[in-house]
């Protein structure tokens, strides 16, 4: 846990632990209104068109995808103290995963099947952890 406290740029009394599920989903909707207000600069926001839809979903992912490989965690993710973390090894993840597990977030079905450690499907077919930093 050391190296690990190291890398994140912590001290050695802070400790990982599992991220809740409000923490989790409060970081989704602060990413989900960065999109829809980034997607707005191009297309109006209550335009109901499919083509503006689209739009926000690209931009969710693409901005999601982006910052969560470059920092570990995206903008909401890093203003509540979470971060993304390989599993079981509790490394950076590779953007191959993150691109595909913030693709499985857009579906939405795969974050309800957990396992017994509080992983959703998009969490265990990316092979990742979202943790709280303390």
């Amino acid at each position: 846990m050391f190296q690990l406290s190291k890398a994140l740029g912590l001290g050695v009394r802070n400790e990982l632990s599992r991220a809740s599920y409000g923490r989790r989903f409060l970081a989704l909707w602060i990413d989900w209104l960065i999109a829809l207000f980034s997607s707005g600069l191009l297309i109006p926001i209550y335009s109901s068109s499919l083509s503006s839809t689209l739009t926000r979903f690209v931009i969710f992912l693409f901005e999601v995808s982006l910052v969560t490989s470059l920092g570990g965690g995206s903008i909401g993710q890093r203003l509540l103290k979470l971060r993304v973390l390989s599993w079981p090894d509790y490394l950076f993840v590779k953007p191959g995963y993150i691109f595909i597990r913030t693709l499985l977030i857009l579906l939405v079905v795969p974050t309800f099947f957990t396992d017994a450690n509080g992983r959703g499907l998009h969490d265990r077919i990316a092979k990742t952890v979202v943790m709280k930093l303390s």
